[in-house]
């Protein structure tokens, strides 16, 4: 696959970059009286603890002291980084924060059997060593959802489970990750409580994660669930904000090389995602589809890294021998659950063949759709990003904002 040339991406951020900053100018501009006052009497109200809270600096220049200043809050905070036998025997009475009926639901979102709305087509991608499929749907409550399938030609499914867990290695080639560590753990399923934050753009405060993960697996195939848990340990701040709603979870299988030799020796994951990240659905959306293809491409390039890396011999961080920590996953349940999805998708076939189909769209009609914006609609977006973004805290309603933005529609076609 031949990427954009730079004058290619130039001539597209050109205008892009144009609208956005007259969008953001118009959504200061029409910022309403109130919102301002709000924010002025919230500074003036929490002046000490704003002292207290030092924003993270941008990952490209965190030195090991700012690193260090990140680590010193989990510290005070979380004395059980490493469960000493005490406490590892009060935990086993806890309830683990990811369990089997996670297990069962990846299960069913990867044989389609969910009961959810139907996937809609999004992309369709490959290079000589990746093919990329992605889907997207709207529930009826909660953000949007994606899928995708993503085949890595020479990898195992060993190296993929390592390297989607270690996060020490994800320092390294994920620039959005500012700060990871772990909160808890258990020895004998392998589950793990993390602390992540992620950097966000300008205009947006940082994002901060808690996260429960755990790994099932069965022969050479492996399920890997991560989701957004509540943790009393580590107390909310204002910046970062705390995302509550997350969800990515995949699967792990050996596949057939697209080489044609009928060899098993390239990778399958199966991602399932969604998180509610305190934008509003539409601009994530925009954004989301406008940044997948980059994104796709730097987690393959950091796959690649990490494929050199082990081939050094290197000891194991922690996290990545968590990863190897995996519980059974019953080969009978993932049997009679892909028996059940081969039924349903039979039927939906049959209804295509009927003209029934789900409509959803491909990646040409998703280039026709971004071929067609033009400047007033960025400016729509620029000025819809500024007024919910800058009002960080949800004092806007999305009614409310999209309403300023129609207003905006209204001077870019006077424009």
């Amino acid at each position: 696959m031949a990427g954009p040339s730079l004058l290619e991406i130039l001539f597209f951020f050109l205008p892009v970059s144009i609208a956005f900053l007259i969008g953001l100018l118009l959504g200061w501009v029409w910022k309403p009286r109130w919102a301002t006052l709000d924010s002025t009497s919230d500074n003036n109200n929490n002046n000490n603890v704003d002292d207290k809270l030092t924003p993270l600096p941008p990952s490209d220049d965190l030195s090991k002291k700012d690193r260090a200043s990140c680590l010193s809050i989990e510290n005070e905070v979380c004395s059980n980084v490493f469960l000493t036998s005490s406490s590892q025997e009060k935990k086993e009475e806890e309830p683990l924060p990811v369990t089997d009926e996670d297990l069962e639901h990846l299960c069913r979102l990867v044989e389609r059997s969910d009961g959810g709305p139907s996937w809609k087509h999004m992309m369709d991608r490959s290079t000589p060593n990746m093919t990329y499929q992605a889907w997207q749907r709207d529930r009826e409550v909660g953000p949007p959802q994606y899928c995708s399938r993503t085949v890595y030609e020479d990898a195992t499914p060993e190296l993929l489970r390592d390297f989607f867990w270690d996060d020490e290695f994800r320092l390294e080639w994920d620039d959005m990750l500012l700060h990871a560590s772990t909160i808890e753990e258990c020895p004998t399923t392998g589950t793990m409580v993390v602390h992540w934050v992620r950097k966000f753009p300008f205009f947006c405060s940082n994002r901060e994660y808690i996260i429960g993960r755990r790994i099932w697996e069965s022969g050479r195939s492996y399920f890997c669930v991560t989701k957004s848990v509540p943790c009393s340990s580590i107390p909310r701040r204002d910046k970062p904000r705390r995302v509550d709603l997350y969800y990515s979870s995949w699967s792990i299988k050996p596949a057939a090389s697209k080489k044609g030799n009928g060899e098993l020796t390239a990778c399958e994951v199966v991602l399932f995602h969604h998180e509610d990240m305190g934008i509003p659905w539409e601009i994530a959306k925009f954004g989301i589809r406008q940044g997948m293809w980059g994104a796709v491409g730097k987690i393959e390039r950091g796959l690649r890294a990490y494929q050199k890396y082990k081939a050094t011999g290197p000891p194991l961080s922690r996290s990545a021998f968590m990863a190897q920590i995996n519980s059974k996953a019953n080969p009978e349940y993932l049997k009679s659950a892909e028996c059940a999805a081969a039924s349903e998708r039979s039927e939906e076939t049959e209804l295509e063949m009927m003209g029934f189909g789900s409509g959803g769209g491909d990646e040409k009609n998703m280039k026709k759709g971004e071929s067609s914006l033009n400047i007033p609609k960025l400016v729509v977006f620029g000025g819809a990003i500024a007024l919910a973004c800058s009002l960080d805290r949800g004092l806007l309603t999305k009614a409310v904002i999209f309403g300023v933005a129609r207003r905006f529609a209204n001077i870019g076609r006077r424009l």
